[in-house]
């Protein structure tokens, strides 16, 4: 398995104002090229070495060579015949296959919608559904997103893979997911109009007790690989726990074996979990209370999961780490009406908020890139994102991500990066 270095994904992230976002689509032919690629080559170096070196100490390590077993045809019983070998569904995109700025998959709305028009629809859930959220840390929606819906979502994840955006080099390349991509509502308006329209704004509204939701941060996930081990959310972007909500909206049946979403009820209460810790050791005697009380959920496409942002949780993978179907979610962090603007350079936090905003500590979390969509979408707001005025700078994001490594001590900034390698542990 490929690993990929933090200092190389750091030197792609800053090594060219090319990288910046712009007010055009860019297709998947597009390829980068000399010239386009600039400042990059010293990045690619060290990516291209850092690849090197992971694969010759995977190649020399006895849990790569059993995963190499396992995976390939073998004879079964008696037989002398073979298993085929499980293909995945979806490869990771190409270094030359992603593109740049703004993309537009040019979807119709479903029930007549109007783009930048119609009012977001609703969808009323119970008190019982609410008390289960804040009692429990965690609740499952049931189908509060028809076929309609759930197709309009698929169409633009099918869109957004086919076209894969830089802002998702990192992610994919670390072999986290299949494809990954933070803020795609930044850059693939079929998304945005998602929350602009559609009843998710209300639900969390609900859910939160509040009369305003914004879009922190956002994240579409496809094939999460072997999973994720015993976690908390940190990366919600720039406000605290309290005032943020994570969701899930899922695309797909969960299967049987595994890939549902497994939470420790009441864990959002524990005091003992570091704020900046990732992986969470749930042995530890302090978290002993909540072991025994588990949720398990088989969402199914247009369910939605909603959660506090410090419940533990966990997603086993494919124990191969190849999924053979589709596990598209589009998930992240709201913030309830109120919120703040929380500086958080010198943490790991600061990796959801990479923006070139001009907002300060203290200040009202009222921007452009924390869009409002409930109880209604902001048009001056809209326009901005359309424009591209809205989006990420790479001299922003080497400033923000510098303060990190300067600042955070070694184990909180080992413990985020540690997300980067977690596929290697298993």
């Amino acid at each position: 398995m490929v690993k990929v270095s933090t200092a190389a994904l750091l030197a792609l992230a800053g090594s060219a104002s090319a990288f910046a976002p712009t007010a055009h689509s860019s297709g998947r032919s597009t390829a980068f090229s000399s010239t386009r690629m600039g400042g990059c080559d010293a990045a690619l170096t060290v990516l291209r070495q850092s690849s090197e070196v992971a694969e010759r100490e995977a190649t020399s390590s006895p849990s790569a060579d059993a995963s190499t077993s396992s995976s390939s045809s073998a004879p079964s019983s008696g037989s002398g015949s073979t298993t085929p070998r499980r293909e995945k569904i979806l490869n990771e995109p190409n270094l030359w296959e992603y593109n740049f700025g703004l993309q537009d998959p040019g979807l119709v709305l479903p029930h007549g919608i109007q783009a930048g028009v119609s009012l977001p629809e609703k969808y009323a859930i119970t008190e019982e559904q609410i008390a289960t959220l804040e009692r429990d840390g965690v609740v499952h929606i049931k189908g509060v997103f028809d076929s309609e819906w759930v197709e309009y979502l698929r169409s633009a994840t099918g869109h957004q893979v086919d076209n894969p955006h830089f802002w998702a080099f990192a992610g994919t390349a670390s072999k986290l997911y299949d494809y990954i991509q933070r803020n795609v509502w930044q850059t693939n308006k079929a998304f945005a109009n998602f929350y602009y329209h559609s009843a998710m704004g209300h639900v969390l509204a609900q859910c939160g007790r509040t009369d305003e939701i914004r879009v922190s941060t956002d994240l579409l996930m496809v094939n999460p690989n072997k999973g994720f081990k015993w976690h908390q959310d940190n990366q919600n972007g720039p406000i605290t726990w309290e005032e943020g909500i994570r969701f899930w909206i899922t695309m797909d049946e969960t299967p049987e074996e595994y890939g549902a979403p497994v939470y420790l009820k009441g864990s959002h209460r524990n005091d003992f979990v570091d704020e900046q810790a990732v992986f969470v050791d749930v042995e530890v005697p302090e978290l002993g209370e909540y072991r025994d009380e588990v949720a398990e959920f088989r969402t199914m496409p247009g369910d939605m999961l909603i959660w506090h942002p410090r419940t533990i949780h966990k997603v086993d993978g494919p124990s191969d780490g190849i999924w053979t179907s589709y596990r598209r979610v589009l998930g992240g962090t709201v913030a309830k009406g109120g919120a703040l603007y929380h500086d958080k350079r010198g943490s790991g936090g600061v990796l959801s908020d990479l923006g070139r905003h001009d907002l300060q500590d203290g200040d009202k979390l009222s921007s452009s890139f924390f869009p409002v969509v409930y109880p209604r979408f902001d048009d001056s707001e809209a326009r901005d994102r359309d424009s591209g005025k809205v989006g990420r700078s790479p001299r922003d994001i080497v400033s923000k991500i510098g303060g990190l490594a300067g600042k955070a001590s070694g184990d909180k900034f080992f413990s985020f990066f540690k997300v980067l390698g977690s596929q290697s542990e298993r």
